[in-house]
């Protein structure tokens, strides 16, 4: 893949469960997956050893607030009533990202200025395989 700076698209479920593309109103996308890690060092060793363990993720999801039908506010007002599993799916370049994941809060903050910003803070659920770019 050749160096670039693409645009994302970004899907995630409603209350409903059903797959919102929210792209317009996310600002800032932060992702991560990592690995646990286990150190197996045996005593017969000069260096240490390690093994990985279990797939992880988590990303944060931050945006400008909308309350049009389908857009950010209509898809994640139901995250502090709901305890639902929620598809997440980040595509850029060709490539795309789907996690089961926990929505864990939904954050508005309204600023001197008078913009009105949120968070939203994800996590794998783990229901899937590890989170893989495809």
């Amino acid at each position: 893949m050749a160096k670039e700076a693409p645009t994302f698209s970004v899907a995630l479920d409603n209350g409903s469960g059903t797959a919102k593309t929210i792209s317009n109103d996310v600002e800032t996308i932060d992702l991560a997956t990592p690995r646990g890690v286990q150190d197996v060092t045996g005593v017969n060793k000069t260096s240490i050893e390690r093994m990985l363990l279990l797939a992880d993720f988590s990303c944060g999801l931050a945006g400008t607030f909308n309350d049009a039908v389908d857009m950010s506010h209509d898809v994640l007002k139901t995250v502090p009533s709901t305890s639902q599993t929620r598809m997440l799916t980040l595509a850029a370049s060709g490539q795309t990202l789907a996690v089961e994941c926990l929505v864990t809060d939904y954050a508005l903050t309204k600023a001197q200025d008078g913009s009105l910003k949120w968070r939203a803070p994800c996590v794998g659920q783990g229901t899937t395989d590890p989170p893989t770019w495809a």
